[in-house]
């Protein structure tokens, strides 16, 4: 690793979280562990004494303590269950953090934003989250929602929505949240398979400066959950336009705004559930590109206990830390950044378009404004700073000097733009391009502040997370700096319970385990994630990830990820490439797979046969002659993306190597695909 791919070292690492759980590990142990490396590799032998060490370290609340992590050689699969006998509430731990010294309840918990009320937050503090979740809790109960239940969310990310998913782990309930900007048919595919017996819904949105109802959709939805089970319907007024109760009623609900709702509450003290740690906490859904999407169950102390994890130790926060994660409420990150409650850090929940009402500055400004110390967000909307040269660390009228770290996710973050954030941003803060998965509800590849921070790659690997590269035909680990499929071996407590529904256990074995079996010296399955990456220099552990294992190009038999041509792209051709799509394409008559790179041109520019020849010739001499496309055309109908803005690559390939591919509506832009299919056929 050469110097000037290092871009960052924390400047005072013995100062932080992660290194006091060194101390702390090594004086319990008697153990003299000296850096991350050796830490990371005593958390993956010694799994069960690791996870002790977390649970006491980070402070989990619990009404009945467990005196074992986990039984001595326990499998992946059939999943474990750590610290079986433990009884405790998620709730009780985000809204009650165990904090030396204590919270100041008049301290903001959450504050809310969006695109229209950029200079005037609301402020929830801990003392009004509490309350609200009291008054949510019983109204809840007295609806008749009890444990086991499933309540769902057609939400914003706002702190009404943060609200009611804690309520609903309060008394035991199972939240679910979708995005308002799915559509009908996408809700449905979602909500239909789980039969949530009550709905809280926005009365509409904010996207691009405007206000959209979302009462005509929510009546769509609400009259086709009723045939499976929905009993009530709760309606947050997101939005200054009118709450049509009557509509909703008019399908067999009990419709109700949501202050009534809480108004109506008993004045009953929040009485929070005890229950296993296995009891299911989340329900995700799977990206569902060419089938119904897959509900996966997540428990409540898997995630309480690995999201503690990743944010006291990985990332550093605080009481003192304030986080703005970019995301939807159907999205993963939603779920992890709300978690930071429970580590006493304040949450900041923003609505609609990163680009309102100040373009490329909103979000910045918003950094600078609320003093936020940890910013999430997607590598496409870093790439968009670059492409069009934002650097607001050079704008004199914002203060950035709070920022300690950004995080990146979704896809891979290009190493150009890594330099990049460099240039934009306080080179004090911590970037970590970081990867987990809704899979997980957390990550693999972490950020660490004991490790620098090199051009391109991911940190680490999480604490406790004893993950491998490994061929993806014989199950072989790889050497060092090869690319290959990534896996877990050892047992992690956010392994999903299930997936909902009839077949769940069948479907999570195959969706996960039935890959890999008796590898890197692992007895039984191991857990297969579908990334492929590398790790270029084991004695730091970093993760290059280069794309989708299942949408990995092989021409010629050569394996390269997708990210690979993004980057150059991004880099090179920036302001000519507005986006792309880069697939194999193998049917059935062809004698080798051809990589086709598919272009959406910027406004103004045209894909001539000049440009081109400038982008394959790049393409071979910054990767190599294999990596050069066969094929670049223009892509008139756009790139098919997901809600959450993540490319369908496998939805495509399988179109152009002549599989017919029935995708529901997860597709953001179905329309897209068609434009795949008329090209399939001529081509």
């Amino acid at each position: 690793m050469s110097p000037s791919d290092q871009l960052w070292r924390h400047s005072d690492p013995h100062s932080t979280p992660m290194w006091h759980f060194l101390s702390f590990v090594n004086a319990k142990h008697g153990l003299d562990l000296a850096d991350y490396p050796s830490l990371y590799k005593w958390s993956t032998t010694q799994v069960g004494l690791f996870w002790d060490d977390v649970w006491e370290f980070v402070g989990i609340v619990a009404s009945q303590v467990a005196h074992q992590a986990l039984p001595p050689g326990a499998p992946m699969y059939p999943r474990p269950d750590f610290f079986a006998s433990a009884r405790l509430n998620f709730a009780e731990n985000l809204l009650y953090p165990p904090l030396s010294p204590p919270l100041d309840e008049h301290s903001a918990a959450i504050i809310s934003v969006d695109e229209l009320t950029h200079e005037q937050p609301r402020i929830t503090s801990w003392a009004q989250l509490r309350e609200a979740v009291r008054r949510c809790a019983n109204s809840l109960r007295a609806a008749g929602i009890g444990s086991g239940d499933v309540v769902a969310g057609y939400v914003s990310n706002h702190g009404e929505a943060i609200v009611a998913s804690l309520a609903a782990a309060a008394i035991g309930a199972v939240w679910t949240g979708i995005s308002p900007d799915n559509g009908v048919s996408a809700v449905l595919d979602r909500l239909v398979q789980i039969g949530p017996k009550l709905l809280f819904a926005d009365n509409g949105t904010v996207y691009n400066g405007k206000q959209w109802s979302s009462m005509a959709k929510t009546g769509d939805i609400v009259e086709q959950l009723t045939k499976h089970g929905l009993k009530t319907v709760l309606v947050i007024p997101n939005i200054d336009a009118p709450v049509d109760l009557a509509l909703l009623e008019s399908h067999g609900v009990k419709a109700q705004d949501y202050t009534s709702f809480l108004k109506s509450a008993s004045p009953e003290p929040l009485r929070f559930e005890q229950l296993p740690p296995s009891h299911p906490l989340y329900i995700l859904f799977s990206s569902g590109t060419t089938g119904l999407p897959k509900a996966i169950v997540h428990t409540a102390l898997g995630t309480l206990l690995q999201h503690k994890k990743e944010h006291m130790l990985h990332c550093s926060l605080s009481a003192s830390s304030r986080m703005l994660y970019y995301t939807t409420t159907s999205w993963m990150m939603w779920h992890w950044s709300v978690s930071a409650l429970a580590v006493g850090a304040t949450i900041v929940t923003y609505s609609g378009s990163p680009f309102r009402p100040l373009s490329y500055l909103s979000l910045p400004r918003l950094l600078s404004q609320l003093k936020i110390t940890h910013f999430g967000t997607s590598a496409a909307y870093l790439t968009a700073l670059e492409a069009n040269d934002i650097r607001p660390v050079l704008d004199a009228t914002m203060d950035l000097s709070n920022l300690q770290a950004i995080y990146s996710t979704a896809s891979p973050l290009p190493p150009s733009t890594f330099k990049f954030v460099y240039e934009a941003f306080p080179k004090t803060i911590n970037l970590a391009s970081i990867t987990g998965g809704t899979d997980i509800i957390s990550l693999f590849g972490a950020p660490c502040p004991l490790l620098p921070v090199h051009v391109g790659q991911v940190q680490c690997a999480g604490l406790g997370m004893d993950i491998r590269v490994v061929d993806s035909i014989s199950g072989q680990e790889v050497q060092p700096g090869e690319p290959g499929d990534l896996v877990c071996v050892k047992p992690f407590p956010c392994q999903p319970l299930t997936f909902f529904g009839p077949d769940g256990d069948k479907k999570y074995k195959a969706a996960y385990f039935e890959r890999f079996a008796n590898v890197c010296g692992v007895k039984g399955p191991v857990w297969h994630h579908g990334d492929f990456v590398k790790i270029p220099d084991p004695a730091t552990g970093g993760l290059v990830m280069l794309g989708r294992s299942d949408g990995v190009l092989k021409p010629a038999g050569v394996r390269f990820g997708s990210a690979e041509i993004y980057n150059v792209l991004t880099r090179f051709f920036s302001s000519q490439v507005e986006d792309a799509l880069c697939v194999g394409r193998y049917r059935t008559t062809d004698t080798d797979e051809t990589v086709c790179l598919f272009l959406v041109m910027s406004p103004g520019m045209d894909l001539n046969e000049d440009v081109k020849s400038r982008i394959k010739t790049k393409i071979r001499t910054e990767l190599s002659p294999r990596h050069v496309p066969a094929v670049v055309e223009e892509c008139k109908g756009g790139i098919p993306k997901t809600s959450n803005g993540k490319k369908i690559e496998v939805a495509v390939k399988q179109i152009l190597s002549g599989t017919d591919v029935q995708t529901n509506a997860s597709v953001a832009n179905p329309e897209s695909l068609d434009w795949f299919r008329e090209w399939a056929q001529t081509h």
